[in-house]
């Protein structure tokens, strides 16, 4: 009976130094980050209806806590948690406790996307964040004028960003909206798109990045098909090598207030002064007349030779090149394209 009584005792002892290990197992696992140090930032989605015990599993896969146990256990001494639906920045180097009381705060502002249309000159973005309510009108024009204040891996030009900064869709916040921040994100998205991927074989092409860049937002108003792009490049190139004039009648309308505004551009048609005359005078515009995409850039750097010289486009936008003058003006007739 004392043998009985004395292993008794021994299981208890036991069971308790046991329950003790696993307290402090789990105390120490919840206030321990997973990571010491710096963690990249996390954003954290609670969506609506989730409960607090289902956040564990989702916190652990990513990557932002060791184990569902320990937030289980966190859960139960702190008596529940009252998580509000939305986004969280978090981070694998905060506690489960700072967890905890960071999803208890106010979620992050709902982002919104702003769609930037190919081809879109700094006076239509301007426009668009101004009818969105994110800027004041002018404020976007006005900061891309200052190219000195942003950083980029790419030669930057020293008069106006036009050209470089990347026509997408992009998700931003309206509370606190940085026009600079913007500017500084197309930048960026400008080089993860097209320079970081091709900036040896700019080398290589014997063209400078800001040649490709004006070429390119010619390509996009001028060829609406991207896979005709290149045949247009080859072109182009070659009557600028040779002395010709472009003859790109979008750069005429580069800096009308209304780009569809027929009057004022037949206007400058006539303008042999104008700097943006390509039908008069030859070489490249002064610079890019819009935002190029990935197609048309990769176009101006991989020009399609041919033995064309010439292009028109149809009523309905088809291409219909040419291989002398006298070719170029049957298919003006033909189309009725003056």
């Amino acid at each position: 009976m004392k043998k009985l009584l004395i292993v008794f005792l021994g299981l208890v002892v036991l069971a308790g130094a046991a329950a003790g290990g696993a307290f402090l197992w789990a105390e120490k696992g919840a206030s321990t980050p997973k990571v010491v140090g710096e963690a990249p930032e996390v954003i954290f989605v609670v969506k609506k209806g989730t409960s607090a015990r289902a956040l564990g599993p989702e916190l652990v896969g990513q990557g932002l806590i060791e184990d569902a146990r320990f937030w289980r256990y966190h859960l139960f001494r702190r008596g529940g948690l009252a998580a509000k639906a939305g986004r969280f920045k978090l981070r694998a180097s905060m506690s489960i406790q700072e967890i905890a009381t960071a999803l208890e705060g106010p979620p992050l502002p709902e982002d919104v996307p702003f769609v930037m249309i190919e081809g879109w000159r700094l006076r239509d973005t301007d426009a668009a964040l101004a009818t969105k309510g994110l800027i004041k009108p002018g404020e976007y024009i006005a900061a891309a004028s200052r190219p000195q204040r942003f950083k980029a891996s790419f030669p930057l030009p020293t008069r106006t960003l036009e050209g470089y900064l990347y026509p997408e869709t992009y998700a931003v916040v309206p509370e606190g909206f940085s026009v600079e921040a913007f500017i500084q994100r197309q930048l960026d998205t400008f080089a993860l798109r097209f320079y970081e991927a091709h900036k040896d074989e700019l080398e290589k092409s014997g063209r400078s990045l800001n040649d490709i860049v004006v070429m390119a937002s010619m390509l996009e108003r001028e060829e609406p098909e991207p896979e005709q792009r290149p045949l247009v490049a080859g072109i182009l190139w070659k009557r600028i090598d040779k002395g010709f004039a472009l003859g790109v009648d979008a750069t005429s309308r580069y800096e009308l207030v209304d780009w569809n505004d027929r009057k004022e551009f037949l206007k400058r048609l006539r303008d042999n002064s104008d700097p943006w005359n390509t039908r008069t005078r030859p070489g490249l515009p002064p610079g890019p007349i819009g935002a190029p995409t990935v197609e048309s850039l990769v176009a101006a750097l991989r020009p399609k030779a041919s033995d064309y010289w010439y292009y028109l486009h149809d009523a309905n936008r088809k291409l219909h090149p040419s291989r002398n003058a006298e070719e170029h003006e049957a298919l003006r007739v033909k189309y009725n394209v003056y």
